[in-house]
């Protein structure tokens, strides 16, 4: 089990190489989350939703995703509430002083889960949530040592040193854990080093002196990190100053979903930014809306800011904007949701750039969707993509669907083209349909994204494996797995 000094520390990127590395050398190896924490979901070919992250992971291992990969998934909708989705399906929305008598009770799932998962593994791989130095949230713990120590699965610490203070970092959270908690550690792995390795040698006698705990490695930094999809928006780069396609994402409040844009910034023909509320819009080319969480507070939020009128003015000049899943239904007339399924019952003007409506309400859509573009002129452009959403959106401006999907059509147009919106979440990552939509622009377009992934997955498989003691890892394994 991968636990970590703290959050962003590479835990998941960790689980992402050894799985795949694993997978090469000929085994069954599947990654298992008990509780993630994110926004950043995924629909799985059942119907349900994990982390995005385990839908990496399960890519990289070679399996298909299931709702047992992360049988707990929180997603917050304000600074102090969050959706619980349990084994894919939403159970309730909780305060989070409220989620300590929730999480007593979601062990069993967990345990269901991992079960599942474990059947017919050679190994599985587990990646912790946070820290578990986090010692004010160990009572009833689901995510780090009471997962391990439940399923006697040895723990090794992830920690990060480009940020810096890894020693104590480490050293730190040997200190304040429960003796009980810190004989489940097996050893450490050092993560991010920038430079020459072997000058952190002295750094590894100085942590296994005070922790008592073994090396596995020292990993360096890995620079195509941002190649992959992100879980959350701490590591993402804010603005790629360069010449090319002008085209911003506001960073909103509750923003989700936000690996719509990788594919476009990734694209060497684009000058991508993620872009602050705090500041004026920049100037775009295009701009893109993304998923929210909490689409009514994200809606006011932008107007607060003052980007409904940026917006409007950006799009009496001439530029386009593109709206996804929550985004599509700010661009509307209007959000209602009256029985509060994202917060507290209310209701907001959108920013009038779409002549649709939208009311949150259940049930809650969650699906994988392939089918063909819909808009004039990309007539038949196969696309491909995910839905999770609780709103039903309708008006004139649906006639002019931006998708056409088995299950019917998606989205909607503004007469004059420029502004579109859909549920579908994934559209850019449709290499003929990103190709398209920028050739419109004049920006000629090779990337192949997908492919893209695997060929990083790749490179991080053997990164991993050229840093890690993955044989001695496989030996802390096999020594529980003896132990039953």
């Amino acid at each position: 089990m991968i636990q970590g000094t703290g959050s962003d520390v590479g835990k998941s990127l960790l689980v992402a190489g050894l799985c795949r590395h694993l997978k090469r050398q000929g085994l069954i190896a599947k990654p298992f989350k008990s509780q993630n924490m994110s926004n950043n979901a995924a629909a799985t070919p059942d119907g349900g939703e994990i982390g995005r992250a385990q839908m990496l992971q399960a890519r990289a291992a070679g399996i298909e995703p299931s709702v047992h990969l992360n049988p707990v998934l929180l997603k917050p909708q304000s600074e102090t509430g969050a959706q619980v989705i349990v084994q894919g399906r939403l159970m309730q929305s909780t305060s989070a002083a409220n989620y300590a008598s929730v999480k007593e009770k979601l062990m069993p799932a967990v345990r269901e889960s991992f079960a599942r998962i474990a059947d017919d593994a050679d190994i599985v791989i587990v990646e912790g949530a946070g820290s578990p130095a986090e010692i004010n949230l160990r009572a009833n713990d689901i995510a780090n040592m009471g997962f391990a120590r439940a399923e006697n699965v040895p723990v090794v610490l992830a920690a990060d040193i480009a940020r810096g203070g890894v020693i104590a970092n480490l050293v730190g959270t040997a200190a304040v854990l429960d003796p009980a908690d810190r004989a489940m550690v097996a050893g450490y792995i050092v993560n991010k080093f920038r430079g020459d390795v072997r000058l952190f040698d002295g750094g590894v006698v100085a942590i296994t002196e005070r922790t008592g705990w073994r090396s596995f490695g020292v990993v360096p930094w890995f620079a195509d990190a941002d190649r992959l999809p992100a879980e959350d928006t701490l590591g993402l780069p804010t603005a790629a100053p360069r010449a090319g396609l002008r085209v911003v994402m506001p960073r909103t409040p509750h923003i989700s979903n936000f690996d719509d844009c990788d594919p476009l910034r990734l694209e060497p023909g684009v000058s991508f930014t993620l872009a602050s509320l705090a500041e004026p819009m920049p100037e775009a080319d295009l701009v893109v809306l993304p998923g929210s969480k909490s689409t009514i507070a994200d809606a006011k939020a932008l107007v607060a800011a003052g980007w409904h009128i940026d917006l409007a003015a950006h799009v009496r000049r001439g530029g386009a904007v593109i709206g996804l899943c929550g985004g599509y239904q700010i661009l509307g007339r209007g959000i209602r949701d009256p029985a509060g399924h994202e917060g507290a019952p209310g209701e907001t003007p959108g920013l009038g750039l779409l002549d649709v409506e939208t009311e949150i309400r259940a049930p809650k859509v969650t699906r994988q969707s392939e089918g063909v573009c819909a808009l004039p002129g990309l007539e038949d452009v196969p696309v491909r993509g995910y839905q999770i959403h609780m709103g039903r959106t309708v008006g004139p401006d649906c006639a002019r669907p931006v998708v056409r999907l088995p299950e019917g059509d998606d989205g909607a147009s503004s007469a004059d083209g420029r502004v579109i919106g859909a549920y579908l979440h994934g559209l850019f990552g449709s290499d003929d349909f990103r190709r398209a939509v920028l050739g419109r622009f004049g920006v000629a377009s090779s990337l192949a994204y997908e492919e893209g992934i695997d060929r990083t997955l790749d490179a991080l498989a053997d990164h991993v494996a050229a840093a890690v003691d993955v044989e001695a890892l496989l030996a802390v394994a096999r020594r529980r797995g003896s132990e039953g």
